[in-house]
């Protein structure tokens, strides 16, 4: 079944692109439309700015704070209808004021944070119900950025040092919020060094394709499998399914994994990659010669 919904799943930011929190638990940076990835969600949305956008802060550490921030970006594309729902317990993700709310939504937004926090406290209630039905039968844009990308697919990569991903058992995986199957999405992937994570967990599932979204980067995603990058950065494919061997299965816990023969694409904004042929197609803008 083609989804009638829009994805679109954002790397996180430095100079733009989500709201990320440091350990201080304060945000980076708030100035999410600049690059126009913001912008973007508020075209592909059904009623342009006349949409009720809802902000979904569950991830977050600071939820009021990273609020207020979406509302003040979305005022400066005049876009005015917003909310933001802080659901931080699966009763709440269950209470009918909230999914009545999810139910009249034409553009959702998970922010940055602890994906984890969106698996425990979605997964099997009654919002992830009806969100996963928007996604199907309704126009709905779902947007994550961060935390809110990484949870959008099937598989969920929660934990694991970029330093260490590739030593056995050192990536841990888990079920996401499964918008799109067959994916597993990275975030913050090359300014954090992220390609083992990917690598190991391509190696572990090579069915399935590993994206690693750059900072001020996302991928907008139709019918379920039309892929397209956009923002300033880069996004990195990894595709096992040409995979011809590794030591997976042989090594103990802890020890090096080889790899051999893994495909690895980069895309940039205006690519496109195609889900069910696996082809990518590169944009090539005019240049521009300077007398």
């Amino acid at each position: 079944m083609v989804p009638k919904g829009k994805l679109i799943i954002i790397g996180g930011a430095i100079n733009t692109g989500s709201f990320t929190e440091t350990q201080f638990g304060l945000p980076q940076n708030m100035n999410f439309f600049e690059r126009g990835i913001l912008k973007r969600i508020t075209i592909e949305s059904v009623k342009d700015t006349e949409s009720r956008f809802e902000i979904m802060t569950t991830a977050s550490l600071i939820p009021e704070k990273v609020g207020e921030e979406y509302i003040k970006a979305l005022a400066q594309l005049d876009v005015h209808n917003v909310g933001v729902l802080n659901i931080s317990s699966r009763e709440q993700a269950n209470d009918e004021g909230n999914a009545q709310r999810i139910k009249d939504a034409d553009v959702l937004i998970f922010t940055g944070g602890d994906q984890l926090r969106l698996s425990s406290i979605f997964g099997g209630t009654v919002i992830h119900r009806i969100l996963l039905d928007k996604y199907q039968n309704e126009p709905v844009v779902i947007a994550g950025t961060s935390a809110g990308a990484a949870a959008s697919s099937k598989n969920m990569i929660y934990q694991g040092s970029s330093k260490d991903a590739l030593l056995k058992g050192e990536v841990k995986i888990t079920g996401g919020l499964g918008f799109i199957d067959d994916v597993i999405v990275d975030t913050h992937f090359v300014q954090r060094g992220r390609i083992g994570r990917l690598l190991y967990a391509a190696a572990s599932n090579p069915g399935i394709l590993g994206i690693g979204l750059g900072e001020d980067t996302g991928l907008y995603i139709s019918e379920g499998k039309n892929m397209e990058a956009i923002g300033s950065g880069m996004v990195i494919l990894v595709d096992g399914r040409q995979m011809a061997d590794t030591n997976l299965t042989d090594v103990e816990m802890g020890q090096p994994v080889s790899i051999k023969n893994m495909i690895v694409h980069v895309m940039c904004d205006g690519d496109t990659y195609d889900l069910s042929t696996h082809l990518l197609s590169i944009h090539h803008p005019k240049s521009v010669h300077l007398e």
